[in-house]
């Protein structure tokens, strides 16, 4: 297991190192793919046993927000903190794209995101605890240096009907 770990550390600083090389030297088509592999390789390591390896991702002065909730977060250690937050507070997470698309300095991602709201997992929750959840979200991710330093999550709640109906 160390190993697993020590290989995706390692892909993380190499992904980090990538990003300063292109910014120096890369044409606008290596920037942009490089931006999807950022948010890419943020995605993959959104999750409470690789979340170390994820707020590496960020610039030291990155802002997380959902303005729709009127929640903002700064730094890497108060999103970190969200994350753990979520993590522990929700059960049956799924994550669905539908679209993503970049320049060199911007991100987009559209996505469903389900899950159920076992406690109180995030400021400002139009729906209660217990809720099973199906959010259509889109994600704009602003890149600088080579690394996040912002993520703006636009987030759309309804209740999950058919997973509801499937209890």
């Amino acid at each position: 297991m160390n190993q697993v770990l020590m290989t995706a550390t390692e892909t993380v600083v190499e992904l980090i190192e990538r990003g300063r090389r292109l910014q120096r030297a890369g044409t606008i088509e290596q920037r942009c793919q490089y931006a999807l592999d950022l948010v890419e390789m943020h995605l993959q390591e959104e999750n409470p046993f690789r979340i170390d390896e994820c707020v590496k991702l960020y610039t030291e002065d990155a802002i997380w927000e959902a303005p729709t909730r009127g929640v903002s977060y700064r730094g890497r250690d108060e999103i970190k903190k969200n994350y753990l937050r979520i993590f522990e507070h929700t059960a049956d997470f799924a994550f669905e794209p539908i679209d993503r698309y970049a320049t060199p300095d911007r991100v987009f991602v559209d996505a469903w995101v389900r899950f159920r709201i076992t406690g109180d997992a995030f400021d400002n929750a139009p729906l209660p605890i217990g809720t099973k959840v199906k959010m259509r979200l889109l994600h704009s991710f602003h890149i600088r240096d080579g690394l996040i330093s912002r993520e703006n999550g636009y987030e759309i709640w309804q209740r999950d009907s058919s997973a509801q109906s499937r209890s």
